[in-house]
């Protein structure tokens, strides 16, 4: 809940602080290991959901058995290229399984070069595969490769189409740099404020990418995010505890976010 009497600062809980967070376990080289401590982790925390890749939904479901931890897979990701059938039928595999929440990656060729009609239709298709078997769709813009009018209209598509989230970034969509190195910006505070304006009140909006210390945490919570993607979930968690943040709410002061940084995730 913000406080709008103070600036920089919000009142929470530690179970608020926890449920922003679905835990990342999506980087490529993580092994089953990793995998397991990863949702351990989640697990322990007790956050929103574990981000996992589509083939660990039945290991992140025992995993997790017991706790109110939901399995969130994705879907088309991270370049969302796959034709509009593979995603619908990887969307439905993975809400019949058990994923709760699903995160898609756009067709970001086709947001960019104005087709909007195939980019709308996808989500709509998608959307509907998803909830139909009980689940909800978040809908990934990978807003380092976009203008600030294709933001808009995505937000404007999303909640026409009445999906539950929209998310800034998958944290894989990387940028040449002018120095010759690939990275991203992932969230950042102009666009999140921009998506949350252009956006229906009842459509969510999740930051991935660039939120990685509890201050990034209550800055987005201030602008109406309600979810962010972490792999520093311990960090975060830590830090609330360490600075007296408990189960009962209180005010608490943020440093905010500089409107834009580079990497991490």
């Amino acid at each position: 809940m913000a406080d709008t009497t103070s600036p920089n600062s919000i009142f929470v809980t530690l179970k608020d602080v926890a449920k922003m967070i679905d835990h990342s376990l999506l980087h490529p080289t993580m092994t089953d290991a990793d995998i397991d401590a990863g949702l351990e982790i989640a697990k322990k925390y007790g956050v929103a959901t574990a981000c996992v890749k589509p083939y660990l939904i039945s290991r992140a479901k025992e995993a997790l058995a017991g706790s109110d931890v939901l399995v969130c897979p994705v879907v088309g990701f991270p370049h969302g290229n796959s034709t509009t059938e593979v995603k619908v039928f990887e969307a439905t595999r993975a809400a019949s399984e058990g994923g709760k929440e699903i995160d898609m990656v756009i067709n970001i060729g086709k947001a960019l070069g104005g087709d909007w009609q195939y980019v709308a239709d996808e989500i709509k298709q998608i959307n509907e595969a998803v909830v139909q078997h009980g689940a909800i769709l978040k809908v990934i813009f990978e807003n380092d490769y976009l203008e600030e009018r294709h933001i808009i209209r995505l937000c404007q598509i999303c909640s026409d189409v009445g999906v539950a989230f929209i998310k800034t970034s998958t944290g894989y969509g990387f940028v040449k740099q002018s120095n010759g190195l690939y990275t991203y910006a992932g969230a950042t505070v102009p666009h999140l404020k921009l998506m949350r304006q252009h956006s229906k009140p009842e459509v969510q909006v999740k930051a991935a990418g660039g939120v990685r210390t509890l201050d990034d945490v209550l800055h987005v919570m201030s602008l109406g995010v309600t979810r962010i993607g972490a792999t520093a979930t311990v960090a975060i968690m830590e830090e609330a505890a360490s600075r007296g943040i408990t189960d009962e709410p209180s005010r608490v002061h943020f440093k905010p976010m500089a409107d834009s940084s580079l990497g991490g995730y």
